[in-house]
């Protein structure tokens, strides 16, 4: 377990990191709660008020026929089918879209707004998930070793003679910068163009999306009145891949500086409790990550 040690005692990182993680998802929980518990209820209550409008515009129908038709649209709905849709649309199933659904599953992003509804096909999707998930994370894996690899060729030409850290660094940052303007930034200009949406939404999706979140509130293809090329949606989900592996770099940079700001791996012994007291860290393996420049 890590550790810093003094003349007389010591404080072990580990509690503390789980004690911050803890906390980090309580203050998460009351800040979706005093953003989203409102306008839910707003939701909720104009969703009854609209309700009793239709019961006392069409006299005809009673309340429980209504809750009944409302029913067979929430059905509908979880097995995939627009209720906005009609027999001429596409179907949810074709090449494209189970290429998409499929990338989904191996990815772990899994939406949630389509998902198999015959017993063969929930039965070959948790097979599928038990390789395809494993396949997938070696293939990221390789691709990101890839990515690493033009990172340190980057880094050992910067490091030259005549090359600073100044440099160094802000080759690190152009690569990071680079990849956030590919995966990040323009992304979300296709899909207002595409989808319709706002630049906000455009990017709200691909961050979800790229890091495997996947709510399912936004997808692309699924407007039922927009025409899509065949391989929007195959496309989308090789960009996918490639902004999974990035985005993961990434996350596995911001995962060392957190790291090394909690003492758990980089000796500093300027942290030490007192002034002179050794500092003694556990050695752990080391997992091959982008080496930030100090």
């Amino acid at each position: 377990m890590p550790f810093l040690t003094a003349p007389n005692w010591q404080i072990s990182w580990t509690p503390l990191l789980v004690l911050g993680y803890l906390f980090y998802l309580l203050l998460g929980a009351m800040v979706f709660q005093l953003l989203e518990k409102q306008a839910e209820t707003h939701s909720r209550d104009q969703f009854h008020l609209e309700k009793l409008k239709f019961l006392q515009n069409y006299t005809c129908l009673d309340r429980q026929a209504l809750e009944q038709f409302i029913q067979v649209l929430m059905e509908a709905w979880e097995k995939g089918v627009n209720p906005e849709r009609n027999s001429t649309n596409p179907s949810n199933w074709d090449f494209s879209n189970s290429f998409f659904f499929a990338g989904t599953v191996v990815t772990t992003i899994g939406y949630g707004n389509r998902s198999p509804s015959t017993v063969a096909g929930q039965v070959f999707c948790v097979f599928y998930a038990l390789f395809g998930v494993p396949l997938n994370l070696a293939f990221l894996n390789q691709l990101g070793k890839g990515l690493n690899a033009h990172l340190f060729t980057l880094e050992r030409w910067v490091q030259k003679p005549g090359h600073d850290q100044v440099v160094q660094r802000l080759a690190v940052a152009v690569f990071l910068t680079a990849g956030t303007l590919l995966f990040l930034v323009f992304p979300p200009l296709v899909f207002c163009y595409v989808e319709g949406w706002s630049y906000g939404e455009g990017f709200y999706f691909t961050f979800i999306t790229l890091s495997t979140i996947g709510f399912g509130d936004y997808v692309v293809g699924a407007n039922p009145n927009k025409h899509y090329i065949p391989l929007y949606r195959s496309l989308t989900a090789i960009w996918i891949v490639f902004g999974l592996a990035w985005l993961a770099l990434v996350f596995n940079v911001g995962a060392d500086l957190m790291e090394k700001f909690l003492q758990l791996k980089w000796h500093k012994p300027d942290l030490s409790l007192s002034e002179g007291a050794p500092t003694k860290l556990e050695d752990e393996p080391e997992q091959p990550r982008i080496h930030i420049p100090t």
